[in-house]
């Protein structure tokens, strides 16, 4: 059976090399740290468009294909796919349909409102309290989210999203919430189009430095599982922010299969949404799919099939990953300085028990050196019997890798506190 996986960063990576466990995989676009042999089976990398790879499965990463209709196309071939239609993947597409379809569930999520013009934006700043959240309404590669402790930020982010300065045309809509206070968590759903089922659950890093200081990014990395989100607190979220928000997608007729990912802040109130994402965070994936139990391509073709019924099943280790982020990083990433520290085969020249890595932004010479290409360049990622283990190992193995302004946080896995979103 072949598996083809779509897109080119780290998550599609995990993804990758989770599936060749028991499938061959072809990647694409892919990178050029991707080709392997994995439990025996064959990841390729390939430059043809999806609709021209010959797989029994197809799992779309990124959100952008998804949003575009990809899942659709494919299904029109007859395909298996995991990922929503154009339809569902809206509620990432559109932060104000997705505010909509909440309020429509009843689910728990901040005061808001949506603008596309200047003065009524600023109008409804100067109702809230603060701090304030500004978000694009469309999609920004994790990087459209402005938390501001004053007005006066608040409002200078608002006009130079309106104008168009900040985020093209993805920032001409704004969605603005009052700020919320408590610890994030993330949990990801598997759902066939009726059923869901969570994942094992995850938190993610998304400021540049450490101590949630400086500007979004995509993510600096994450862990699994966080030792305060128990199963209890994972019920009460499907409960609460999973299966209201399916059942309003089906009453819309919209047929949702694929992952439903619920950014959580857990506030004195209880867990009020963030954001859904319509696929497997990044760098979510990366922590929570190497500890899955089940046959994966059994799981995710259940799931494309519409016969999803049993939650998955994880192994009680720890996974950490921390990202490895080239300079300048978000703002204006330096690329083509030469890697150190990869051997041939893309992993560590000197292995660390237990690392693998996840290539996310790398390019390759004729010569075999891999360089930097992107603004996330590696994800290593660590798997140990605890918590405190997996970190150890993951920073071990980001320090064995270098290059000139090379960022990593230094706090990736430790105890949160209180932040504000």
């Amino acid at each position: 059976m072949t598996v083809c996986v779509v897109g080119s960063g780290g998550r599609e990576h995990a993804l990758a090399r989770l599936l060749a466990r028991s499938s061959d995989v072809v990647v694409t676009p892919g990178n050029p740290g991707m080709p392997a042999e994995v439990s025996g089976h064959r990841i390729a990398v390939t430059s043809a468009p999806p609709e021209e790879v010959e797989a029994e499965l197809t799992v779309i990463g990124p959100e952008a294909p998804l949003v575009d209709g990809l899942a659709d196309r494919l299904r029109a071939r007859g395909m298996a796919v995991v990922g929503p239609g154009a339809d569902g993947a809206r509620l990432e597409g559109s932060k104000a349909f997705m505010k909509d379809a909440l309020a429509e569930a009843g689910v728990a999520t901040a005061r808001y409102g949506v603008f596309d013009e200047i003065d009524g934006a600023i109008r409804f700043l100067g109702s809230l309290p603060g701090p304030f959240v500004v978000k694009t309404d469309g999609l920004a590669a994790g990087k459209g989210v402005l938390v501001a402790e004053t007005r006066e930020e608040a409002e200078a982010d608002v006009i130079a999203k309106l104008s168009g300065r900040a985020f093209g045309g993805a920032g001409r809509r704004v969605v603005i919430e009052e700020g919320l206070i408590g610890f994030e968590c993330s949990i990801q759903a598997l759902c066939d189009g009726a059923r869901a089922f969570p994942l094992a659950a995850a938190r993610d890093f998304k400021r540049v430095f450490d101590g949630d200081r400086g500007a979004n990014t995509g993510g600096m990395g994450g862990y699994s599982p966080p030792p305060e989100v128990d199963d209890d607190l994972v019920d009460r979220v499907m409960d609460e922010a999973v299966a209201p928000i399916v059942a309003t997608l089906r009453r819309r007729g919209i047929d949702y299969r694929g992952v439903l990912y619920a950014g959580i802040m857990v506030t004195s109130d209880g867990p009020v949404v963030l954001e859904y994402n319509v696929r497997f965070g990044d760098p979510e994936a990366q922590v929570v799919l190497p500890r899955l139990a089940d046959d994966p391509v059994d799981l995710l073709m259940a799931v494309a099939t519409g016969r999803l019924l049993d939650r998955p099943r994880f192994s009680p280790d720890a996974a950490v990953c921390v990202v490895a982020a080239a300079a300048g990083y978000p703002e204006a990433p330096v690329a083509g300085d030469e890697i150190l520290g990869l051997g041939a085969d893309g992993q560590l020249a000197e292995p660390v028990d237990g690392v693998t890595v996840l290539h996310a932004g790398t390019t390759r010479d004729a010569d075999g050196a891999f360089r930097v290409h992107g603004g996330r360049v590696l994800g290593l990622t660590a798997l140990a019997p605890t918590l405190s283990a997996a970190r150890e190992r993951a920073y071990e193995a980001a320090n064995r890798v270098t290059w000139p302004g090379r960022h990593l946080r230094g706090d990736i896995g430790l105890e949160p506190t209180a932040v504000l979103r």
